[in-house]
């Protein structure tokens, strides 16, 4: 196992390698870079300067045939320059990659262009939220798949089964986002009830709070973002946990236990439960992060929860290339170390898997 463990270690490098080479090549043909974006907010600056000093009629009689980015045309060469030795973009494309690889490679991920704060503090103030809403999910939806999926492969081919399975496959089928814009609409002031809040971790008066009211304040905010980032994970563990059951039960063991007398809840629950479990306990991390992945993205922009995923898109839009690829890279290695977490995790709870032999 260690040579095993040691090979998917190796693996990682070249892997971030190859996610940061894409995403940073792709940038280089991304129009409105950092440069242009701080040009633009001077250009309306100047613009809304003139139309208030009363210039702006002046400028339009005497720059008719000119480009409508008359501050940009304004601005000293020289000031540019500076701005962009000051974001490295004086220094060639290969160089700037390199440099990035070496200062990742210490988690030195520099200073966002735009917020005055080191990209790592940034990564580190908004991690908790994403974790919290990944990791809330991921208790949820095994909270209700396993109970369900046990039920289920109980009861197999009754009406229990098949109108539960119906609801299962309209869950699976409903993207993430299309199910949290409803639960907006139905409960937090949409056009129906308002149940729960419509942003935010925490009410304004946070602070004053006992510590229960804090507790009841935070579950009543994250109640929405839960709900909406469990559909997908729920669905696919229900199944999962139906389909390990099913096979579990047919085997010779349990038709042997069956035949020496023991209770039914016995065979299930004492000898199928803990064979069956197996494989839905160890997929426990690769579960959390894809909820962490596929959900912090569309779930904090929609609930407005300030995390990774919020802040990668808000980066993404402003050009903030220290933010955009200082989040790429923890969300890659979160990634693959989970990955390697998991196979880990199958491996301790039946010593049967072997990766190493399945390589050789």
């Amino acid at each position: 196992m260690g040579s095993y463990i040691v090979q998917r270690l190796a693996l990682m490098l070249p892997t971030l390698f190859g996610i940061l080479l894409i995403n940073f090549v792709l940038t280089q043909f991304l129009p409105g870079g950092p440069i242009e974006q701080i040009i633009a907010q001077l250009e309306d600056q100047t613009s809304a300067t003139d139309r208030i000093s009363g210039g702006g009629s002046e400028v339009g009689a005497s720059g008719g045939g000119e480009s409508e980015y008359r501050g940009a045309q304004g601005l000293p060469p020289e000031f540019i320059a500076d701005l962009e030795r000051q974001f490295g973009f004086d220094k060639p494309p290969i160089e700037r990659f390199f440099l990035m690889l070496r200062n990742y490679l210490a988690f030195d991920f520099g200073e966002s262009y735009f917020r005055s704060i080191s990209v790592l503090d940034l990564v580190l103030e908004k991690m908790p939220v994403s974790i919290t809403l990944g990791l809330w999910s991921t208790l949820l939806a095994y909270a209700i798949s396993i109970p369900l999926g046990i039920r289920k492969a109980i009861r197999d081919g009754s009406r229990f089964d098949t109108a539960t399975s119906g609801v299962i496959i309209v869950a699976y089928a409903i993207p993430s986002f299309l199910f949290a814009i409803m639960l907006l609409v139905l409960f937090a002031g949409g056009s129906y009830w308002r149940i729960f809040p419509l942003r935010g971790l925490t009410s304004d008066d946070w602070a004053t709070l006992s510590l229960g009211g804090k507790v009841l304040d935070y579950l009543w905010h994250i109640a929405l973002p839960v709900t909406a980032s469990t559909i997908g994970a729920f669905a696919t563990m229900t199944l999962l946990t139906k389909n390990s059951f099913l096979d579990e039960i047919k085997k010779q063991y349990v038709v042997t236990a069956r035949a020496k007398g023991l209770a039914e809840r016995r065979v299930l629950y004492g000898h199928v439960f803990r064979n069956a479990m197996l494989i839905v306990i160890a997929g426990f991390p690769a579960v959390f992060i894809s909820v962490f992945f596929g959900g912090s993205l569309i779930i904090e922009t929609i609930f407005s929860l300030d995390g990774l995923g919020r802040l990668a898109y808000e980066s993404a839009i402003q050009r903030d290339y220290p933010v955009v690829f200082g989040t790429l890279y923890v969300f890659g290695l979160m990634g693959l170390v989970i990955g390697l977490l998991s196979d880990l995790t199958y491996v301790y709870v039946d010593p049967r898997i072997d990766f190493e032999s399945r390589e050789t």
